[in-house]
């Protein structure tokens, strides 16, 4: 018999509860919640794929009654409808793919209107090819604050994190193999919850070392190398019951 394998819905956890915190991400963390006490009213988060910027918007928006729009839908015709609705309180993720003209006329809304703009890409404002003069100033104006690479008791969380959001119960010691062989990135951490779920389901097989060891192999991975202290640091996280 076939093996099915649904796409079904999934809840992704973005409450404050659900946000992970380290060295790496704690100023970005407390930049939120300093608001509205920003310099000029605006801020930028900066940081790797799947890093939590997402998840910070959110959070900030919930708090300010904000909206999120992401960087490719922010054109013209957003722009006016959302100074319309006088939505002046805006998170733009991946803001440095946002049209600069739009950008620029909403950057000038949120300020005249003392509201605020909340900004995520990867790379910080400074960074940005940007063509037009005026936006550019702005940009580099506003305080950009980094989100780092994940240390061994965040990567470890994030990926309990990321197997919980699909309902899944991991054992520890898969956790610790792929925190010791994997890519160190928080994307990949996304990547391979996502692989072992789908293969787990496909071939109706648990979720175990070997399985992740099988698609680590195929995938091509030698090892990360992490130390050993950096496995028993995940297994504090891991007892603590993060998710």
């Amino acid at each position: 018999m076939v093996q099915l394998t649904l796409d079904l819905p999934r809840r992704i956890a973005l409450s404050r509860s659900d946000f992970l915190i380290s060295d790496s991400n704690a100023a970005a963390f407390g930049w939120i919640d300093r608001w509205p006490n920003w310099p000029a009213g605006a801020l930028a988060l900066h940081g790797p794929a799947r890093s939590g910027k997402t998840h910070l918007l959110h959070l900030w928006c919930e708090h300010t009654e904000g909206v999120i729009v992401s960087g490719e839908a922010l054109g013209e015709e957003v722009v006016a409808r959302l100074v319309a609705e006088r939505r002046y309180r805006i998170a733009i993720d991946d803001a440095d793919r946002a049209s600069e003209l739009a950008l620029l006329h909403l950057y000038n809304f949120c300020m005249e209107s003392r509201g605020g703009l909340l900004v995520a890409a990867r790379q910080p404002p400074a960074a940005w090819t940007v063509v037009l003069p005026d936006l550019d100033s702005r940009l580099r104006a506003v305080l950009a604050i980094e989100i780092g690479f994940p240390n061994d008791a965040l990567l470890g969380a994030v990926l309990v994190k990321h197997f919980a959001d699909r309902q899944l119960c991991v054992a520890p010691g898969v956790i610790a193999y792929l925190l010791t062989h994997m890519e160190r990135s928080f994307a990949a951490a996304a990547e391979m919850a996502c692989r072992l779920d789908s293969v787990s389901l496909r071939d109706r097989r648990a979720i175990t070392v070997a399985l992740a060891r099988q698609l680590l192999s195929e995938a091509g991975v030698s090892g990360a190398g992490v130390s050993e202290a950096g496995a028993h640091g995940f297994s504090s996280v891991s007892d603590s019951g993060v998710t």
